[in-house]
C-alpha cells in the first residue's frame, strides 16, 4: 500500500504576511488614484480655469457697486433725453422768432407809437415839413426796424447753436436750419429798413 501524502497546513505567520502585503497593495493603489486629483486641484491650470470663468471679477462686485452702475446709466440716459428735448424746443422757438421778425412784433409797434408821440411833443409849430416827417414818422419806422432786427438776430443765433449741438433728433436739424435762414433774411430786411435802403423817407415838396 502507498503511503498517504501528508497535507501541509500554512503556517500562521505566512498567512498573516500575505494579508499584510495585500493591504499594502490596496493602499498604494488608492494613493496613486488620489494623487492626480490632488495635483489637478493644486495645478496652475485649475487656477487659470477659475480665473477664466470670472475674467472681469464680476463675482467680486457687491450689490452696492451694481446699484451705482445702474444709477450712472440712468443718469446718462436722463441727461441725453433732456439735452435732446432742449434742442428740439430751441429749434421750434427759433423758427417762431424768425417768422415774427419778418412779419413784425407787437413790441416793435408799441415802440413805434411811442416814438411818434415823442416826436409830436418835441417839435414846435415852427418845425419844417421835413423835420415833422423825420421826428414823427422816420424815428418810429427806425424803431420798428431795430426791434425786428434784434428778434431776427436772436432767431439766427439760436438756430446756429442748435445746428452745432451733437445730441438732437433727426427732425430738429431742418427746423434749426430754417430758423437760421429766416432769421438771416429778417436781419437783412431790418438793417435795410433802418438805414432807408429799401424805402427812403418821403420828402416835402419844395415850396
Amino acid at each position: 500500500m502507498n503511503p498517504t501524502p501528508e497535507t501541509k497546513t500554512p503556517e500562521p505567520e505566512t498567512a498573516e504576511a500575505s494579508t499584510t502585503e495585500a493591504t499594502e497593495v490596496i493602499s498604494d493603489s488608492r494613493s496613486e488614484s488620489e494623487a492626480p486629483s490632488l495635483k489637478k486641484a493644486d495645478s496652475p491650470a485649475a487656477d487659470a480655469t477659475d480665473e477664466s470663468s470670472d475674467p472681469e471679477g464680476v463675482h467680486d462686485l457687491d450689490d452696492d457697486d451694481l446699484d451705482d452702475a445702474e444709477d450712472d446709466g440712468d443718469d446718462d440716459l436722463a441727461a441725453h433725453r433732456s439735452s435732446g428735448l432742449g434742442a428740439a424746443a430751441a429749434a421750434v422757438v427759433a423758427v417762431c422768432l424768425s417768422i415774427i421778425a419778418l412779419s413784425g412784433t407787437w413790441t416793435g409797434r408799441v415802440v413805434a407809437e411811442r416814438e411818434t408821440l415823442v416826436g409830436q411833443i418835441t417839435i414846435g409849430q415852427s418845425a419844417t415839413a421835413d423835420q415833422q416827417i423825420s421826428e414823427i414818422y422816420g424815428d418810429a419806422w427806425h424803431a420798428t426796424a431795430a426791434v425786428n432786427g434784434v428778434v431776427a438776430l436772436l432767431a439766427l443765433l439760436i438756430g446756429v447753436v442748435v445746428l452745432v449741438l451733437p445730441q438732437r433728433a433727426a427732425w430738429v436739424r431742418p427746423f434749426a436750419l430754417a430758423a437760421a435762414i429766416l432769421g438771416f433774411l429778417g436781419l437783412l430786411v431790418s438793417v435795410g429798413m433802418y438805414f432807408d435802403l429799401f424805402a427812403a423817407l418821403p420828402a416835402a415838396p419844395a415850396g
